[in-house]
């Protein structure tokens, strides 16, 4: 392979079909749809480093979004990439294509890479977000030389797939109001089981996405496990730096009185480092917080929300279930009346009871989506149990306006306006006011043009489209 060096371009040459393609790589910029092999159907993006050179190996991370969307998803990782020195590929995937599809895209673009960089091989991972995370997890399963995964905020896909004869290191990336922590938390012990090395790193908020520190710091711990596993020489001065990181994030949980965020980060500094450094003190700083009477009552908050939160869940999966496949319009109440509960849990004085709100909240909505997709990609569509589920969705979520819209077209596709118009009603007492979007809804061709319809434009938006006059002497 020729290369020539232009500034900061990077330019290959490759050889395809029977021609010969200039392929330019920018440092420091995402290249977008590089096809992975003849075809232009599959292809990928990729970011190297402002850093990067011909004349040393890097490790490769693998971005996967089911979703299409690799280029934003990549660009989620740059800035720790540049920190933690990783070259970036995201290849396209589709959430309507098959599992095995995706992979097998995938493992094409790792391979496309690899012959066109100095990738090291035994540096590879794969990290992704929510879909993509637990799709980023099978990686290393499913594909050979993929050495871990970096998972935000999902738990593992399938751990019956798991191979003790193929360990993996598995870095969650999670906050505690997110209903995959449990989850997650399980799949941790699991692992200890296997052992393989794992580690959670926990964030604050309910945001969906951590920061770059976040991000940065699960690199951080593929490299320092490459250094105990002499992939990689050991660097005392990067090590060191990683661990007084570390040592200045304990103190901040103890400044903020966390004490179990204290606990469980210690736990994750001795897996890292103990391969480098005498833990003992450490460890024996652990084993006094274990003892101490604060640390002991917030262990059993927390292990009182998980039990109650694991019931809850329980109820919520059993309800939902009957009541789709009995489509249960009169149980709709009911589910009201438990967001309220759950809200009573987010706007309480109970901190883990707070956290645990949040999580059901998720949990629950997660629930009535995963039903609608798989209702939704039957060959016959059960419309009754998915007008059952849009109309939960209102409940559960009543900002979001798009089961408001799913919710009238399904019902006047089936000539219920009745229903159609209660939640246009209801979606307009919300503040909607894109009028045209309401003229332009799927399947309600009927229905813009009767005089109730219009009248509710007119009370809310004041300009409706149709002025339809009803017959008074008409029977």
């Amino acid at each position: 392979m020729k290369k020539i060096y232009l500034l900061n371009f990077l330019t290959f040459f490759c050889a395809i079909s029977v021609f010969s393609q200039q392929l330019v790589l920018k440092k420091g910029e995402i290249i977008e749809n590089l096809p992975i092999n003849d075809s232009i159907e599959n292809t990928y993006s990729i970011y190297v480093p402002k850093a990067f050179s011909m004349d040393k190996k890097w490790p490769l991370l693998v971005v996967t979004d089911t979703e299409g969307n690799e280029k934003k998803a990549l660009s989620m990782f740059t800035i720790a990439a540049e920190e933690e020195g990783y070259v970036l590929a995201a290849p396209k995937l589709i959430d309507s294509i098959s599992l095995t599809k995706n992979m097998v895209i995938t493992g094409q673009a790792i391979q496309k890479v690899t012959s066109l960089l100095p990738i090291h091989v035994d540096r590879i991972y794969a990290a992704g977000e929510d879909a993509g995370g637990q799709f980023a997890s099978l990686v290393p399963v499913l594909i050979n030389g993929v050495r871990g995964t970096m998972s935000i905020g999902a738990s593992l896909a399938n751990s019956e797939l798991i191979n003790v004869k193929k360990p993996f290191h598995f870095v969650g990336v999670v906050n505690k109001e997110n209903f995959n922590y449990p989850f997650m938390l399980t799949d941790t012990k699991l692992l200890d089981r296997y052992k393989f090395p794992n580690q959670v790193l926990l964030y604050d908020g309910n945001g969906e996405w951590p920061g770059v520190s976040y991000l940065a710091k699960a690199m951080q711990l593929f490299t320092l496990d490459a250094m105990g596993r002499k992939w990689i020489p050991q660097d005392s001065s990067y090590i060191e730096k990683a661990y007084q990181e570390d040592l200045e994030k304990i103190n901040q949980l103890k400044g903020i009185g966390d004490l179990l965020w204290v606990e469980q980060h210690m736990t994750e500094m001795m897996s890292i480092y103990g391969i480098f450094k005498n833990m003992d003190s450490l460890r024996s700083v652990q084993r006094d917080l274990r003892r101490d009477r604060d640390y002991k009552t917030m262990k059993r908050a927390e292990n009182a929300a998980f039990l109650k939160e694991s019931m809850l869940k329980e109820d919520y999966q059993y309800y939902m279930e009957e009541d789709v496949y009995t489509y249960n319009f009169n149980n709709l109440g009911w589910w009201n009346h438990q967001m309220g509960e759950i809200d009573k849990f987010i706007s309480g004085s109970k901190p883990y009871e707070r956290q645990m709100g949040h999580r059901l909240k998720g949990f629950v909505n997660a629930l009535a989506e995963d039903n609608i997709n798989i209702i939704a990609s039957e060959e016959v569509v059960d419309e009754d149990a998915l007008a059952f589920l849009y109309m939960l969705k209102t409940i559960l979520e009543p900002d979001n306006f798009e089961y408001y819209f799913k919710t009238i077209s399904l019902s006047a596709k089936n000539d219920d306006f009745g229903t159609s118009l209660f939640y246009m009603e209801e979606l307009l007492k919300k503040g909607f006011k894109d009028r045209e979007k309401l003229y332009s809804l799927e399947d309600t061709a009927l229905l813009r043009i009767t005089p109730e319809f219009n009248e509710l434009v007119s009370k809310y938006l004041e300009d409706a489209r149709y002025d339809i006059k009803v017959d008074e002497n008409r029977p």
